[in-house]
């Protein structure tokens, strides 16, 4: 199934175009959970407090190389091979593998989280979030594209909505920011995309609702 884009990219200006590219690339669906990891380790004042630097930073290189590079050299292996014709995955037929692949590598981040006592059961409980989103982003693209962009910056506010309400941590302002965020992203996806509105509330909803199930499953 195709779309037409919601915006003709060559009504905007040239800066609206650059400002919407730059959020696309810097809020990278595979660069998402990177970012909520960060905030675990090294911003929140509850999780990981105790842990010495080695141990946060290895937490850290599990979730990279798990969560970003095997995902990130899996597409790079589809294109060399044929099986899809951008690394942009602009087609749903061309995130099928890529996808499969991903669902594979963040069960693994998951099982490696929830099976090593020293790591807190919030990481586990995001990386199964992403999980799961990445699975319902999988379902859908069977019938319409989805935003994953949108799904990514979804993972982020519910993260830290549930942060909001399980933890004693003061989050309003990384929760406030994490807002203008989606929405930055999901204009810029509008924009520089051939996605439709339903795409990106869709993506939004795929994320926000993971990373409430995985803290319930794990809860």
């Amino acid at each position: 199934m195709s779309h037409s884009s919601a915006f003709n990219i060559t009504s905007v200006s040239p800066a609206v175009s650059f400002a919407a590219r730059f959020f696309s690339w810097v809020f990278h669906p595979l660069l998402i959970g990177f970012y909520m990891m960060l905030y675990l380790l090294y911003i929140d004042p509850e999780y990981f407090l105790g842990m010495p630097a080695q141990g946060k930073t290895q937490t850290l290189f599990i979730y990279i190389i798990n969560g970003i590079l095997f995902p990130l050299v899996s597409v790079l292996l589809c294109k060399a091979l044929g099986f899809v014709n951008s690394i942009y995955l602009r087609t749903q037929k061309e995130r099928i593998i890529p996808l499969t692949i991903s669902m594979v590598f963040f069960f693994w981040t998951f099982y490696v989280f929830k099976n090593k006592p020293e790591i807190p059961v919030i990481a586990a409980q995001m990386s199964l979030g992403i999980f799961l989103a990445v699975i319902i982003n999988f379902i859908a693209n069977i019938f319409f594209k989805i935003s994953l962009h949108a799904t990514g910056v979804g993972g982020i506010i519910g993260l830290f909505t549930w942060i909001l309400f399980a933890s004693s941590g003061f989050v309003g302002i990384y929760l406030a920011l994490s807002v203008l965020i989606a929405g930055a992203v999901s204009s810029s996806r509008l924009i520089v995309s051939s996605h439709q509105m339903g795409d990106i509330v869709s993506g939004l909803a795929a994320g926000f609702i993971s990373q409430w199930a995985a803290a319930w499953f794990l809860g």
